[in-house]
């Protein structure tokens, strides 16, 4: 089968390569890959610039945003069949036995081993899964958006279930890549009165479709100060909350001279880089930092309901599809800014959706539609990039938390 490997630890070392393709063993399932969606830890894994506790085996196929079909049953599942639409989650393997495991808490299980980085991941026409990962995509939901449950999973996981939004609240979103722009969709439908996202001159596009979304203030920090900017909203004390979704060290300084006293900081990127500034502002303003990482099995329902219930926009965020020899093409639009998100096809997806022209979107028109607006209580939300290049601050492109 077709599969995306990276298969040395150096700059550029991915390719399209012939591999066995795989087998459902005991206690697993076998899913036939539609669509799988590039993140930004993927981008830096092409170029060997990913954080090193991001380090894994090699080879190694990339991919863990996958959405396709059970092909194959293993010996001892029960309550799948063959043909069922899935996406499944992130952690490919976990102990299961350890205190955060048992307390439903295995997105942090030390022992974890994640899709696309010790586990052969979904940038392939198969992949093998443990049945406790495997999530339905409802019949109203296509492949395409099912393929992006799980970066909305990590900016819920960040919005929703660690740092907290209340209505009426002044929320900042550092980075206009895939989890900036998801972080604030959330945000809004937390109920975030006034929302402001940080880009560069290279987030142009993903700026304007920030504001398409809903944002309130969307600021080219390279041409304007954006302290400047939060000042001069609500009482000028600074946000309630502030997403660092950048992927990169600097944007933590920001984040504490944005913040207001006894306000919140949700870190979603990782940063690699030496820190080389003070966390005194941390303290002098009593500011929680939330570290956010991952998802668990009710983030993952809660984002494919509301997906079911129409409450995102993800036809504004998917900006190409991909065939998978054209994975480089997918990858660098991404990269420079032209897509929030990039997906790629695999074989299968052309057998049950037609071929596509070019970089087409297949996920509706990018241009229809209205901004998200509204709100969500607690109740309904839990119901019954890279990021931008901040290079004005010294910042690059991210990598966000799966």
């Amino acid at each position: 089968m077709k599969a995306l490997v990276k298969y040395a630890d150096a700059d550029g070392a991915l390719e399209v390569r012939d591999v066995p393709e795989p087998v459902a063993g005991p206690g697993t399932v076998l899913v036939r890959v539609h669509t799988v969606g590039v993140c930004g830890s993927d981008i830096h894994m092409w170029h060997n610039t990913q954080s090193k506790s991001s380090k894994g085996v090699l080879p190694i196929t990339l991919g863990h945003e996958s959405a396709g079909v059970v092909a194959a049953v293993g010996d001892g599942v029960t309550g799948w069949s063959v043909g069922d639409r899935v996406v499944c989650e992130t952690a490919a393997s976990i102990c299961g036995v350890c205190g955060l495991c048992r307390s439903g808490r295995y997105n942090l299980c030390p022992w974890r081993e994640g899709y696309g980085l010790k586990r052969d991941g979904a940038m392939a026409e198969y992949v093998v899964a443990e049945p406790r990962v495997l999530h339905r995509i409802p019949d109203n939901v296509s492949f395409e958006t099912a393929s992006m449950t799980e970066p909305y999973a990590v900016a819920y996981n960040a919005v929703v279930e660690r740092a907290p939004v209340s209505p009426g609240d002044l929320v900042v979103v550092q980075g206009a890549g895939t989890i900036g722009i998801l972080a604030l969709q959330m945000a809004i439908l937390r109920g975030a009165a006034t929302t402001v996202v940080l880009g560069t001159e290279i987030d142009t596009h993903r700026l304007e479709k920030a504001k398409r979304l809903g944002a309130d203030h969307v600021v080219d920090i390279s041409r304007q100060d954006p302290a400047e900017v939060v000042s001069g909203l609500h009482d000028g004390l600074g946000a309630d909350l502030v997403v660092d979704a950048t992927g990169v060290s600097a944007a933590l300084r920001q984040s504490m001279e944005l913040v207001r006293p006894a306000g919140a900081i949700a870190k979603v990127g990782w940063g690699p880089q030496p820190l080389g500034f003070t966390l005194d502002p941390l303290v002098k303003k009593a500011v929680t930092l939330y570290g956010c990482y991952s998802h668990t099995w009710n983030t993952w329902e809660n984002v494919l309901r509301l997906f079911s219930q129409g409450k995102f926009r993800p036809e504004l965020i998917l900006g190409g599809v991909y065939a998978i020899e054209r994975w480089e093409e997918a990858f660098s639009a991404m990269q420079r800014g032209d897509n929030v998100k990039s997906a790629l096809r695999m074989p299968f997806g052309f057998e049950d959706s037609g071929p596509l022209g070019g970089e087409s979107h297949s996920g509706g028109s990018l241009d229809s539609g209205s901004p998200i607006r509204g709100s969500l209580s607690d109740e309904s939300l839990s119901g019954g990039s890279p990021a931008a290049g901040f290079r004005a601050a010294g910042f690059r492109t991210g990598e966000t938390t799966s």
